[in-house]
């Protein structure tokens, strides 16, 4: 099985002149908690001025699909998620906010940044 990156696609920017925004909404994003094994819910935000490649959407689908079974914390997987996607598509800014269902009462949004 191919590492979860591997998973992502591009396509060249169709104005690589112009410096727009790209704003996705992931809703359904699944991991699991790596202490107890709970599964946990959240919105993945991803904001991204483009570079000279944009992000192929079915395979960003597949790609957060892939942290399903995973364990592991808010705060490394939002990080993980900003890695992977600069090194897919190498935007000029990139935001990835993780937004993550309540749980014991307690909500929680990780965002990360680059650069």
């Amino acid at each position: 099985m191919p590492h979860p990156e591997e998973l992502l696609e591009i396509f060249p920017n169709p104005e690589p002149g112009r410096e727009y925004t790209i704003d996705i909404d992931c809703p359904e994003f699944t991991s699991v908690c790596p202490r107890t094994g709970q599964p946990d819910f959240g919105t993945i935000h991803i904001t991204y001025v483009p570079g000279d490649s944009c992000l192929e959407l079915k395979s960003l689908k597949l790609y957060l699909q892939s942290f399903r079974q995973q364990g592991i914390f808010y705060e490394a997987v939002t990080n993980a998620i900003l890695d992977h996607l600069v090194a897919a598509c190498a935007p000029r800014r990139m935001t990835v906010i993780g937004d993550y269902s309540a749980r014991g009462g307690i909500t929680t949004k990780v965002a990360a940044a680059y650069p």
